[in-house]
């Protein structure tokens, strides 16, 4: 079967490749001016330009990207091929080839990426208030009386929790808080249960647990609303979330962070057989101290009985009776010693007393003296005989020197009157002087009247 068309031929109009792909670029350019796109890098180019080239991709389809180099001082992280990221770009088209491509304004990283940034920023904005300071912390009770545990009624945590602490210590009661650990209602339900606790006071240490999980799975720990709550809380609060390597909110505010949930029951209990052991040795340390006690009660008592005994009249009587003997024969060996004594000494003085008889002394003396007084007095005539030659010596002598000697001869002193001195040169006179003349026989006073000086 054929088909003919009877009217007249139209004109068609025909473009070129490059018309094409340009309006086509125009189109998307004005349709999808900014979009945002979530996929899985791959493909990842870093030429030494500076620029990067990589598909996005998702299960079904995959699209060209590229950010040039002045876009990329605001990325917060180093992209990777296999990294889940959410990209703000302009479609358009590579003309010379027709590819259809995205031009990439930003990159931020998707699920646990933008997870991690508020977590950080949490973190950062919780530290710089205090919320973390240890300063803060509460002590953790050494024996509890009853242990509040905050967490999921039907989770693996709660029975490694009780299995602990039923292990540990099974006299604690247990209070279980049930709350949702996941959801976006779970911190509501978890803040509230803290508060529930403090508000009714019924426990004195909190194990807030969860099981391990992703960074979503354990988001509801790092929600402020909880942070505050544990903080604001009078009990004193054990975190167990997750496994060892996972970090949350609650596990920084907390007063005390386990590695796990069984870590927390851990901590929040002592272990009976320790406690058992420590009673054992404290009643064995009783048991010695008191038979030590009593060892010692009975040495008193011993002491006492014998002070008693030895205090009884009887037991007095007969002691000061040897006491009284043994004096009376000290005393009669004490006499007869000292008779003995005084006899011996009776005869020394007797026989050194005839031997000092006064008249034989007084002879003595008496020719002593006449011999003495013989020698004194022929020594006192020889000493005042060389006393008078030595007088006489001695006139001679200031005979020979005196100034009378000299004035015998017909010389004379002439004594300066108003000085006393004796006159040896005129220098010594003024007109008007009185001068005192000594001679050999008699002395006279004249005036100067009259000085010649040689």
């Amino acid at each position: 079967m054929s088909i003919t068309s009877t009217s007249a031929p139209t004109q068609r109009k025909i473009i070129t490749v490059t018309q094409l792909n340009r309006e086509t670029s125009q189109l998307l350019g004005d349709h999808f001016q900014s979009v945002l796109v979530e996929g899985e890098i791959s493909n990842l180019s870093t030429p030494s330009s500076g620029h990067i080239y990589f598909s996005l991709k998702d299960a079904n389809a995959q699209v060209r990207c590229a950010m040039f180099r002045t876009q990329q001082r605001r990325l917060a992280f180093k992209p990777e091929n296999g990294k889940q990221v959410i990209v703000k770009a302009q479609v358009s088209l590579y003309e010379p080839r027709g590819d259809y491509q995205l031009i990439i304004e930003h990159i931020e990283e998707a699920g646990d990426g933008a997870l991690r940034r508020a977590f950080d920023a949490l973190k950062l904005k919780l530290s710089e208030e205090g919320l973390f300071d240890s300063t803060y912390k509460q002590s953790i009770p050494a024996l509890p009386t009853t242990i509040g545990v905050i967490t999921s009624p039907s989770g693996a945590a709660i029975r490694d929790i009780l299995t602990v602490l039923n292990r540990r210590f099974a006299a604690v009661p247990v209070i279980i808080y049930p709350v949702a650990v996941q959801g976006d209602n779970a911190k509501h339900e978890i803040a509230r249960a803290i508060a529930t606790a403090n508000k009714l006071k019924q426990c004195d240490v909190i194990i807030l647990g969860r099981g391990g999980g992703s960074l979503e799975d354990l988001w509801a720990f790092n929600e402020e609303i909880v942070a505050r709550a544990i903080f604001a809380s009078e009990i004193p609060i054990i975190s167990g979330i997750g496994h060892e390597t996972d970090f949350t909110i609650a596990d920084f505010v907390a007063d005390l962070r386990a590695a796990t949930p069984s870590a927390a029951a851990e901590h929040a209990t002592p272990d009976q057989q320790q406690w058992l052991s420590r009673f054992m040795h404290l009643e064995s340390r009783l048991q010695q101290q008191l038979q030590r006690k009593l060892n010692q009660k009975q040495q008193t008592l011993d002491w006492l009985i014998k002070r008693l005994q030895q205090q009884h009249p009887g037991q007095k009587l007969a002691r000061n009776a040897r006491r009284m003997d043994e004096l009376k024969s000290r005393l009669n060996q004490a006499i007869q010693t000292k008779l003995r004594h005084n006899r011996s000494l009776i005869e020394t003085t007797t026989a050194k007393l005839w031997q000092h008889i006064p008249s034989i002394t007084i002879n003595s003396h008496k020719q002593r003296q006449l011999y003495l007084s013989k020698r004194l007095i022929t020594a006192i005539e020889r000493k005042l005989e060389k006393l008078n030659q030595g007088l006489l010596s001695s006139s001679q002598t200031l005979h020979a020197v005196s100034p009378l000697a000299t004035l015998n001869r017909g010389y004379a002193m002439a004594i300066h009157q108003p000085t006393g001195k004796i006159i040896r040169s005129t220098e010594q006179l003024t007109i008007g002087d009185m001068v005192q003349t000594r001679l050999a026989q008699g002395q006279f006073t004249s005036q100067i009247k009259d000085i010649k000086r040689d």
